[in-house]
């Protein structure tokens, strides 16, 4: 039965209509995220076997993060006409960024010591084994250590490594070079951000691929672990995961309102870096996109490239959060009565490993073990308790991570004066819809048509 012959009173919708929510990456997302859920609850093998497509998608990105922040921070400094603002940029944005993962951690081991979830399990310390954790989950990296891993053994392989610290730093460094090389400098710069331009039409291309990763990434979670945990270990999911949403919609809330924006218009704003987030446990697949939507809300370029890829190193609020309650959580389990002056001595521990975590996933569980592996009270072991569980927490970890860095560039955009507050209020309430810059058609090569042949001209006389 055509369009047309179709009973009175039916409402169809238009196939346009449907073809264009389908096309709205978001949706796609949250098709993935519940078919790998679907698949990983009904055919938990299979699930599992579907690991590869979401490593595969976040393997994708992560090569293009590192040339992309270089590209981001280079031209930013290199274009600033006053180098003191990158230095104020800077300690703002560190000064923040201390403030609040403490608040977060404060917030965490308030919520545990209140809940308890670990209280009455009685584990014996002597029958957990460190075997089946990963292998960097029983090192322990010293202060020394940290900061001379921050230094790349050569200015390329920082653009090649797995860490954003190295990277921040060669960054800065040549961003201050090509500031001070005068007109070859300025022309390096140019070409610069012409090349980051090729590097985000990339992005773009990759991230159609991320509804494939998010259903990958969901099945695997679901069909390895199961629906099914265990009552305390299940109570220690649930109140991380409230108190993340807490410290999101509370301090970050907060934080929005005193700088004259909304957390929620800025929540819908985002809603497809947070579902791929979702999707995958890790902040580093948007964080691109996370780059072109601030500077389209209205912050400045050059305060967006030093903030955001800062924050995914020393403002990962969602592991500070997570550090506080599992390391008290694995306390409780074996049965350890910490004092207030221990977890206090822990807190300021974590002040330090929560630093330079990139943001991928299982890297909170990392920052978890090189804290244990720094005090004394709860021994490293303990860690194969929550090692399974790890991944579901993961999420939450991740995703108040990213609004927290979005929040605190924006913040700093603010105080720096450098946001346009009429234009960021206008794109958050949908005013000035986020459109990805159209991808440049390579053009044809033309043919060349040969010039007909003419006779010559005699000479005269």
């Amino acid at each position: 039965m055509s369009r047309n012959d179709a009973a009175p009173g039916t409402v169809t919708a238009p196939p346009s209509r449907i073809r264009r929510l389908l096309s709205h990456l978001y949706i796609q997302c949250l098709i993935g995220v519940i078919a790998g859920a679907a698949v990983g609850w009904l055919w938990p093998s299979v699930g599992a076997d579907l690991k590869p497509l979401g490593d595969g998608f976040i393997a994708l990105v992560k090569m293009m993060i590192a040339p992309i922040i270089f590209c981001t921070v280079v031209h930013g400094i290199a274009s600033m006409d006053n180098l003191r603002a990158v230095g104020r940029v800077s300690l703002k944005a560190l000064i923040y960024f201390e403030v609040l993962t403490t608040i977060a951690m404060v917030i965490g081991l308030v919520v545990v010591n209140v809940v308890k979830p670990g209280s009455g399990l009685h584990i014996d310390v002597s029958s957990l084994s460190t075997d089946s954790l990963p292998p960097a989950a029983t090192e322990h990296e010293g202060f020394a250590d940290f900061v001379l891993a921050m230094i790349p053994a050569t200015l390329v392989s920082a653009l090649t490594g797995n860490e954003i610290l190295p990277v921040l730093i060669v960054s800065v460094l040549f961003g201050f070079g090509l500031h001070a090389s005068g007109e070859a400098g300025l022309s390096i710069a140019r070409g610069v951000e012409k090349f980051s331009t090729v590097l985000f039409t990339l992005i773009r291309w990759i991230m159609r691929l991320a509804p494939i990763g998010a259903f990958g990434s969901m099945a695997f979670t679901i069909g390895n672990y199961g629906l099914d945990t265990l009552r305390h270990l299940a109570l220690l999911v649930g109140s991380f995961w409230l108190t993340a949403l807490f410290f999101v919609l509370v301090v970050l809330g907060s934080v929005m309102r005193l700088n004259g924006l909304r957390l929620l218009p800025f929540l819908r704003y985002i809603k497809e870096e947070l579902l791929i987030v979702l999707g995958t446990s890790s902040t580093e697949p948007v964080l691109p996109r996370m780059m072109a939507k601030l500077q389209h809300v209205g912050a400045a370029k050059p305060v967006v490239g030093i903030t955001l890829p800062a924050g995914y190193s020393f403002n990962l609020d969602g592991t500070a959060i997570y550090l506080t309650m599992g390391s008290v959580f694995l306390a409780q389990a074996l049965g350890i009565d910490l004092s207030l002056t221990q977890q206090l001595s822990m807190l300021a521990v974590m002040l330090l490993t929560s630093k330079g975590a990139a943001g991928v996933t299982g890297s909170g569980f990392i920052a978890l073990a090189a804290t244990l592996s720094a005090i004394p009270h709860v021994p490293v072991a303990a860690l194969a308790l929550i090692f399974g569980i790890d991944r579901f927490m993961s999420e939450a970890r991740a995703l108040t991570s990213l609004v927290g860095n979005g929040v605190a560039t924006l913040a700093v955009a603010k105080w720096e004066g450098q946001l346009d507050e009429a234009r960021a209020k206008a794109v958050l309430s949908g005013e000035i819809p986020f459109v990805p810059a159209p991808v440049t058609p390579v053009p044809e090569p033309k043919a060349v048509t040969p010039e007909p042949q003419r006779e010559p001209v005699p000479a005269a006389g």
